[in-house]
């Protein structure tokens, strides 16, 4: 920058506009990404976290001490380590201490610390008393050992750790989230035991690949229980490359026929879920639930109450449409973005992450280490000194008291140096006389073992690894707890669709000669007897539910499919079907279907040929329809029947000679389309000249009464008046009685819907 600065004629400093800003706004991102929004690697905290444990290990605020005024504590933070907005720094502070935000809390607080509900509800830092838990002492405890680098706070006054020496890897288990200029990081917490695990095993073997590591690591542990349905190679993958993203899902139980929200994702608000959700009822898109509660309680964290319409409501559905449309599933963002040994921001995959940990641990561990060595050898030095004032008290004593400066004279006199010396003079008289050689000699053994042991470390690789996962074991011990979030690989959550969210009441399709249809409300309804237009008259009418598709078939075998609900109301005289499909020129409708997707339906021509289908063979969104039965030529299609039961129901099909044949529908294929198999023996060339054709057709269930009307007459026949028309598939069929040959259509007394089969105009 100095480069860019000029000096003009009246000796003023001057700089191009553009290299300033740009210069400006470099700095500032370099301090917002290395001070102020990722987390260090070492202990896994960013700096104002970092300050306020500081600050209250520095007033003495252990777990074994009092509660303390956080407004007491938030201002030495401030006031003497980050001189920022103390808001700010308080509810960093209460981040750490809230159980559903921190997988493993660092503060102890006492008052209001917020709540699931609403993590920011939290009373001011003047009512609320905090301290730290016994957790912070892994961050904490090796503080004073020689183990970190000082620096000066921003005045100068005082010093503060630029990384506290933490004894396990925070930054996994608490996790951390930032937003950096350029760049963010999302770190999801993780277990303790497993994190430790892993560290133990990369000490033993340093080769192991991310594979291995996530056979110990099975993925994050957040602080609430809800499951984590994230596949696991999704999972594997995310960890080898430090991006990624993972899912977790709410649970639930069944009570009495009410789902029981039990717990919910991290970071979700019970008080948000339940607004959600009568979102969705207010604007009718929950026609299946018919209220909420909330239940929660110190006892049970989470209760959400979701009252179904009906047992008959399908209740894992229901809580698939709920996972995809509100927070009960949520999509955690993960980015191991931290600041590395090197000061640097990176993006790190698992295993390096936890070997740069390790780095930096057997480097604190090797400083915590020669720092003891070096106490104990100025130790050791000191009481060879004390040994020999002890073995020359008399001399000693005299020099000290007849002397000026009885240093010198010391150290001229028994070869000791200066520390020594000085040891040796700031003992009181008193004291130097009651020096006693057993317990200098005592000293100097235990002090002896220990340097032994120390320097046995530092000299060996192999033994130090071995000390420091003692010490991560030791640990794990202490903290170590068993994981929350437990692993459940589930179905994709699916949302209802438009159909499946109306309501879902019986209709009765009515359509007519001309072609006009309309939905009635209900199954009680007789489509004969509404209003129809002059010269129109009923035709064919299906019964079926709201949110069901009416299904039309047309005279050349195609099928178009109408959503029942957008069907006009029967209190008018309906709409022609022409307006919202295309059918072939010359076309007319036949028949109407309606019912559940997996339902067989007859579908015949009057040509004598037919075969079974389900009802989503027959749906199409197309406004030219479907080709779905083939008709030969001449031929037009029947109306269609519904099969209730394709083992056991029979078919029933009379001509127009008066000839009826009767014979067990699973004689007819099952098809998706095409033009089936032979149902009644009619010569092709009479059915194409319509000398011939197929009057009427029904489907017959067992011990059901069949009536043929001709004209104004009618016949009942019994189950056993009809064993005359049995026959096989495809035969001519037996000649009905006299009078009766005619017959205009048929109806089966026992059938629940209104299957009205006229015959075919010739």
């Amino acid at each position: 920058m100095n480069e860019n600065i000029t000096i003009n004629a009246d000796g003023i400093e001057q700089i191009a506009l553009k290299n300033y800003t740009e210069q400006a706004y470099l700095n500032y991102s370099m301090y917002v990404i290395n001070d102020r929004a990722l987390p260090n690697i070492g202990d896994g905290l960013k700096p104002v976290q970092r300050r306020i444990v500081y600050a209250m290990s520095e007033l003495g605020l252990k777990q074994t001490a009092k509660f303390k005024k956080s407004a007491r504590t938030i201002g030495d933070v401030i006031g003497k380590f980050h001189p920022h907005g103390d808001s700010a720094c308080y509810e960093a502070m209460v981040l750490m201490a809230q159980w559903f935000t921190y997988r493993y809390p660092l503060v102890d607080g006492q008052g209001n610390w917020g709540s699931q509900d609403d993590p920011k509800s939290f009373a001011a830092m003047r009512y609320t008393e905090s301290r730290l838990r016994k957790y912070a002492e892994l961050l904490l405890s090796e503080l004073g050992q020689g183990t970190v680098d000082w620096r000066p706070n921003f005045d100068g006054t005082l010093e503060e750790p630029e990384i506290l020496p933490a004894r396990l890897p925070n930054v996994l288990l608490n996790g951390g989230s930032g937003i950096a200029v350029g760049m963010a990081t999302d770190i999801p917490p993780h277990n303790l035991k497993e994190v430790a695990s892993a560290c133990v095993h990369l000490l033993d073997k340093p080769k192991s690949s991310i594979d291995e590591i996530c056979k110990i690591i099975k993925g994050p542990d957040f602080p609430t229980e809800a499951e984590l349905v994230t596949p696991k190679c999704d999972i594997v993958e995310l960890y080898k490359t430090g991006r990624g993203s993972v899912k977790t899902r709410a649970t639930y139980d069944i009570e009495s026929g009410e789902i029981v929200i039990t717990s919910l994702p991290y970071q979700v608000s019970g008080a948000k879920i339940l607004e959600q959700i009568a979102a969705q009822m207010q604007k009718k898109k929950l026609p299946m639930v018919v209220d909420i509660r909330d239940e929660s309680d110190h006892e049970n964290p989470t209760r959400i109450i979701v009252i179904p319409k009906s047992n008959r409501v399908d209740k894992a559905a229901l809580m698939s449409h709920l996972f995809a449309t509100t927070d009960l599933e949520k999509n955690h963002r993960v980015n191991f973005n931290v600041i590395g040994v090197d000061k640097k921001p990176q993006v790190k995959d698992i295993v390096s992450l936890l070997k740069e940990w390790l780095k930096f641990r057997t480097s604190t561990v090797k400083r915590r280490l020669q720092h003891r060595l070096t106490h104990l050898l100025d130790r050791l030095h000191i009481l060879d000194g004390l040994l020999i004032a002890f073995l020359n008290i008399d001399e000693v004593i005299k020099i000290i008291r007849e002397k000026d400066k009885p240093k010198p004279a010391l150290i001229k006199k028994f070869k000791i140096t200066d520390l020594q010396a000085e040891a040796i003079l700031n003992l009181r008289l008193r004291q130097l006389a009651k020096l006693e050689e057993i317990k200098i000699r005592a000293e100097q053994k235990e002090l002896n073992g220990e340097r032994k042991k120390i320097e046995q470390i530092l000299n060996s690789s192999a033994k130090l690894k071995t000390f420091i996962k003692k010490e991560i074991k030791a640990d794990t011990e202490q903290f170590g707890d068993e994981r929350r979030t437990q692993f459940k690989e589930r179905e994709e959550a699916k949302a209802f669709s438009e159909t499946e969210l109306l309501s879902t009441e019986p209709v009765t399709i009515v359509l007519s000669d001309r072609g006009w249809i309309r939905a009635a409300k209900g199954h009680d309804v007789d489509p004969v007897s509404l209003q129809y237009k002059s010269g129109d008259n009923f035709k064919v009418a299906a019964q079926g539910k709201s949110n069901q598709q009416a299904i039309l078939l047309d005279s050349s075998g195609r099928s178009y499919a109408l959503p029942a609900h957008t069907l006009p109301s029967a209190r008018g005289q309906g709409e022609p079907v022409s307006g919202r499909v295309t059918p072939p020129s010359g076309a007319t409708f036949e028949g109407v279907v309606i019912g559940d997707e997996q339902s067989d339906v007859l579908v015949a021509s009057d040509a004598g040929y037919g075969f079974v289908c389900q009802i989503k063979d027959l749906l199409s969104n197309k406004k030219s329809g479907k080709a779905v039965l083939r008709c030969p030529k001449g031929s037009r299609l029947l109306a269609t029947c519904m099969v209730e039961d394709y083992k056991k129901d029979w078919v029933v099909s009379v001509s127009n000679e008066g000839r009826m044949l009767i014979f067990p529908i699973s004689d007819l294929p099952r098809l998706g389309r095409g033009k089936g198999n032979k149902i009644i023996n009619i010569p092709s060339k009479r059915a194409a000249e319509r000398v011939e054709f197929v009057s009427a057709m029904t489907v017959l269930s067992q011990d059901s009464v069949l009536t043929i009307y001709a004209g104004r007459r009618h016949h009942n026949l019994k189950p056993a008046d009809l064993d005359h028309y049995r026959g096989e598939r495809g035969r001519r069929g037996n000649k009905l009685p006299r009078g009766f040959q005619n017959v205009d259509r048929v109806e089966v007394a026992t059938s629940v819907s209104y299957t009205h089969l006229r015959a075919h105009e010739t």
